[in-house]
């Protein structure tokens, strides 16, 4: 009929924690009570797809309590965010440039172009096993257009190289 607000107090008992709600005392026979409870819980990134809350009802007045089980699906959600850029931001090649077959010096290769890209985890969950694959054009018409010469990462990432790179090993 009425809305209380519970009382409950969170323990510990055998590594297990424990919320423990007091739902009234004396009871009426025959009473019917709906409970709606709000939970946090943290440091579910490794916790699979779902999570188990084991419920019990006990009573002074029955030997056995009750006994339920309510199954939580998880969802970590995080919005990641690419962000690169050029060194130099615009590269305009000679007209007559060439490139000069069998050298070995980078700069018969063509003009120096970095590219850096950043990979950001704007939350709220933390994230593991991030895959990002990129594409680089390195030919146009059969004809170098990008001399991919290295590749290297930053902050304990794995890197694959592309079977393209460096193949003057200049």
């Amino acid at each position: 009929q009425g809305q209380e607000k519970l009382s409950c107090n969170p323990k510990k008992e055998n590594g297990t924690h424990v919320v423990l709600c007091e739902l009234g005392n004396p009871m009426k026979a025959g009473a019917q009570i709906t409970v709606e409870m709000e939970l946090s819980v943290s440091g579910l990134e490794d916790m699979g797809d779902a999570i188990t809350f084991q419920l019990q009802l006990r009573s002074k007045n029955s030997p056995s309590p009750s006994k339920a089980s309510v199954t939580v699906p998880v969802e970590a959600q995080a919005e990641m965010e690419l962000r690169g850029n050029s060194l130099p931001d615009t590269t305009v090649l000679p007209t007559s440039w060439q490139e000069v077959e069998g050298s070995r010096r980078l700069e018969d290769h063509g003009i120096k172009v970095e590219h850096v890209y950043e990979l950001h985890n704007k939350g709220p969950s933390t994230v593991s096993g991030v895959t990002l694959r990129l594409a680089v054009p390195h030919q146009l018409g059969g004809r170098i257009l990008l001399y991919l010469l290295e590749l290297s990462t930053d902050g304990g990432m794995n890197c694959t190289h592309h079977p393209d790179l460096n193949p003057a090993q200049v």
